[in-house]
């Protein structure tokens, strides 16, 4: 018996891989088969980890511009001509501390430095994962990295930052990095949101990375105005608000293109061709809700797995309104959450909860074959 256990990360508790390690745990205290743990992820946080663990990937680090403007290292994953770095590892929410959370002064010039180095190195496709982030910058930082420079219309040289987005009157490209032309870049991103409107980097995502509430609609022009100016083609472009808007940034700036974040992941598994004889697939995060059925890991996940092979997801918790998950390709949603308890109390028994969850759903499964 083959079953493939391929979370994502729970938030806040564990990555995919640990989760993985624990549903593994709980269905072999009742289960004999024959296990194959592929964590993944959707270009949010954790996905390089997930990328790591899953294709057995070289790290490395490079020295970079921090957050703040300080040297920072920013660890990288590859192989062969193959690389992927991700945003939430130089200007993640985690990194950043709470008193410091200001979406429009954070840099995300070191993100542009590592594509220039990893493409100056020999890497011919570069996946960015751009989850998670701090910022809405709408990718000017990124864009800094490469060597592109912005002036107002007094000629003076701006910061990269979010900030200075509505100042923006000139582009010199004249020292931008000329990236090679068989170079491909992929955005791996888990969203569709568009750059602006009220779908859009600063009205969704804004006021959970720190945006104030009167800072709202004056960000989403100033975007709509740079990019104006920088590439109108990215104010239509699907995607593009993912990441603070640095999808945009690599899009205009460095060709990139956006995928699917699961779907691009799944390929690099050759997830098609493992998939085929599974008998049973059993995907996670750490809550399931509606927004998850718009094409979140479990739910990608399941619409490639062939018909016939059962889909069983296993959830730090299962919102109330979600009463079917079948549409989607899933058969079952089991949250892990036994009793009433805190969110602290939740996150610090996630994994005693999942290995629990887990041998009860084997021993359920178990007695179905029998």
């Amino acid at each position: 018996m083959k079953i493939m256990i391929m979370p994502d990360s729970f938030k806040g508790s564990l990555s995919a891989s640990e989760a993985a390690q624990a549903i593994k745990q709980g269905f072999e205290t009742v289960l004999p088969a024959d296990y194959h743990l592929l964590p993944v992820g959707d270009g949010g946080e954790g996905t390089l980890d997930a990328l790591i663990r899953s294709l057995d990937l070289q790290i490395a680090s490079r020295e970079v511009t921090g957050p703040f403007g300080e040297k920072a290292n920013l660890r990288y994953a590859y192989r062969q001509q193959q690389a992927f770095f991700e945003m939430a590892d130089l200007v993640g929410l985690p990194q950043i501390p709470e008193k410091q959370r200001d979406p429009l002064a954070i840099q995300t010039k070191g993100l542009g430095e590592m594509l220039v180095y990893l493409a100056e190195q020999g890497f011919r496709e570069i996946g960015i994962g751009i989850g998670g982030s701090a910022t809405v910058d709408g990718g000017i930082g990124f864009a800094a990295g490469l060597g592109y420079r912005f002036f107002d219309q007094d000629g003076k040289r701006l910061q990269p930052i979010g900030a200075s987005l509505t100042s923006v009157a000139a582009i010199d490209r004249q020292h931008a990095f000329e990236l090679p032309q068989e170079l491909t870049v992929k955005i791996i991103n888990d969203v569709t949101n568009p750059l602006c409107g009220e779908q859009g980097a600063a009205q969704i995502f804004g006021p959970q990375k720190g945006l104030k509430e009167t800072e709202i609609l004056s960000v989403d022009q100033a975007l709509k105005q740079f990019y104006q100016l920088a590439n109108p083609a990215i104010l239509t472009l699907e995607g593009a608000g993912a990441g603070g808007g640095l999808a945009a940034g690599i899009a205009a700036f460095s060709n990139g293109q956006i995928v699917s974040g699961i779907d691009y992941v799944l390929d690099l598994q050759e997830f098609d061709q493992q998939v085929q004889h599974a008998d049973l697939v059993i995907v996670g995060e750490g809550r399931m809700d509606q927004q998850s059925l718009s094409g979140k890991a479990p739910v990608g996940i399941a619409r490639r797995v062939p018909e016939g092979i059962p889909v069983v997801a296993i959830c730090g918790s299962v919102a109330k309104e979600l009463r079917d998950t079948t549409k989607s390709g899933i058969d079952a949603a089991f949250p892990i959450v036994n009793q009433p308890m805190s969110l602290s109390e939740a996150i610090e028994n996630a994994e005693s909860n999942l290995i629990r969850t887990s041998a009860a759903i084997a021993g359920l499964y178990r007695r179905l074959l029998e």
